[in-house]
């Protein structure tokens, strides 16, 4: 059984890459979990994430945050708003394939957008939820 947010930052990351919307901004290869300094440009880094489990006897729900975090090589803000618009859409089909949950529900909860105090680079958070429920091995 996996954990649920790495099931879910699993699913993410192959929505991410298979949809085009998103691919044609960022490619495939610039969208991963590492912890390493960006240094192409644009990319998705799948961050940080949270599992609390839910209600229900059982204690088989669970309430999933993930964060992922867009940077790209401007002076504004338009590319990593236009990324979260991407990534906002591809998750509009809440149906996800996951190896040990159920997924109820995806969809992006908020996203932030700053400017990098150096002048040259963006940032973007957007902030994704979902509810998981394991399914019996």
């Amino acid at each position: 059984m996996l954990e649920p947010s790495l099931d879910l930052q699993k699913a993410l990351r192959l929505r991410l890459i298979a949809t085009a919307a998103v691919t044609n901004l960022v490619p495939a290869t610039s969208i991963l979990d590492t912890n390493a300094r960006p240094e192409q440009m644009p990319c998705i880094r799948i961050g940080t994430g949270q599992a609390l489990q839910d209600d229900g006897i059982a204690r088989n729900r669970w309430h999933v945050y993930m964060d992922l975090h867009i940077f790209a090589n401007e002076v504004g803000l338009a590319a990593v708003k236009e990324i979260a618009g991407a990534i906002s859409q591809a998750l509009r089909n809440r149906f996800f394939e996951l190896d040990s949950h159920y997924c109820g529900d995806v969809y992006t909860s908020g996203a932030r957008y700053m400017r990098d105090p150096d002048g040259v680079h963006s940032h973007a958070i957007v902030s994704i939820e979902a509810r998981l429920i394991e399914v019996a091995a």
